[in-house]
């Protein structure tokens, strides 16, 4: 198995903090990979390190099998990065954005062309070939930022937080644009992102947790260790509902908002027993497949979203 991107014992620290603590794992060729975590767990300090933009404190990375600290030349030029704040020209026209990349990439003439329009049509907006950036909505301005580095042709894409500020559609149509890619070049992607729904769409995910690697599989598979589906209760005392489940079921659960989230045993009819455990007492009961938040709770006791930027 070819690896694309290999990290081994990877660490980061900013004085005492350690943003990146004994960090190993690989991504595969052609794989889509996502670094799930809320703001603290890591994922942009790894991210940073992986486009050669920071030296790791340890461990080493490794991209194309070439070291990202004593072979940062060899890197780039596997590596295509998009990051999190806009990088066009607003006031350029599409095309004229990609013709100044592509020089800075040693391209010129009939070369140059032909990639451009390769690329643009990779992100299915070549169409918009002499629009002025600034006229473009935020969907359309991101797949132009992912066209331009696709110029130099890489074996991986780095993209940071690529959905966020999208509105729905356009994430959609993003998510779209980058399987249609992947599918045509085969090329590596590795995305960062705090979104669940978008870490559901990678091949496998890695959980970041407070700058450590707590668990690497696909979004499936993390789902299934948990072994149960979650049940979300509304209702007057959520206290007294969890303190019902617990003391007739033996089932945990925990008050998170305005729900009380209890994790339902498959099978033996479990949403039956909920249900008569909880009759009279409870507003509504919905019964659902866990969700990588879910996942995360179980893995660090802690609801997303908690830490610190890193």
């Amino acid at each position: 198995m070819n690896h694309a991107v290999e990290t081994r014992a990877l660490g980061r620290n900013f004085g005492a903090r350690a943003a990146l603590s004994d960090v190993t794992l690989s991504v595969r060729d052609g794989e889509m990979f996502g670094l799930l975590g809320p703001n603290g767990s890591g994922k942009t300090t790894l991210f940073r390190i992986l486009s050669t933009l920071l030296a790791p404190t340890s461990g080493t990375a490794r991209i194309g099998g070439h070291d990202v600290v004593h072979e940062a030349v060899q890197v780039r030029e596997h590596l295509g990065v998009v990051f999190q704040s806009p990088a066009l020209d607003p006031q350029l026209t599409v095309a004229e954005n990609l013709r100044c990349a592509g020089h800075l990439y040693g391209l010129r003439g009939t070369e140059l062309e032909e990639r451009l329009l390769s690329s643009l049509h990779a992100l299915r907006v070549a169409d918009r070939l002499g629009d002025r950036v600034h006229t473009l909505s935020g969907g359309l301005q991101r797949r132009v930022e992912i066209a331009k580095s696709l110029l130099p042709r890489p074996r991986v894409l780095l993209l940071d937080e690529p959905s966020t500020g999208l509105d729905p559609a356009a994430r959609a149509g993003l998510r779209l644009a980058l399987d249609e890619l992947r599918a045509a070049s085969g090329v590596t992607i590795v995305v960062t992102t705090h979104l669940l729904d978008e870490a559901e769409r990678c091949d496998r995910v890695a959980v970041l947790h407070r700058g450590r690697l707590v668990a690497c599989e696909a979004p499936s598979a993390l789902r299934a260790t948990l072994g149960t589906d979650i049940a979300l209760v509304a209702g007057d005392d959520l206290a007294a509902l969890a303190a019902r489940v617990t003391a007739e079921l033996g089932w945990p659960a925990e008050v998170r908002g305005d729900k009380l989230c209890v994790e339902v045993p498959t099978g033996d009819n479990g949403a039956g027993r909920l249900v008569n455990a909880l009759a009279g007492a409870a507003h509504t009961i919905t019964v659902g497949r866990p969700t990588l938040e879910d996942v995360f709770l179980k893995l660090t006791g802690e609801s997303w979203g908690a830490g610190e930027d890193s």
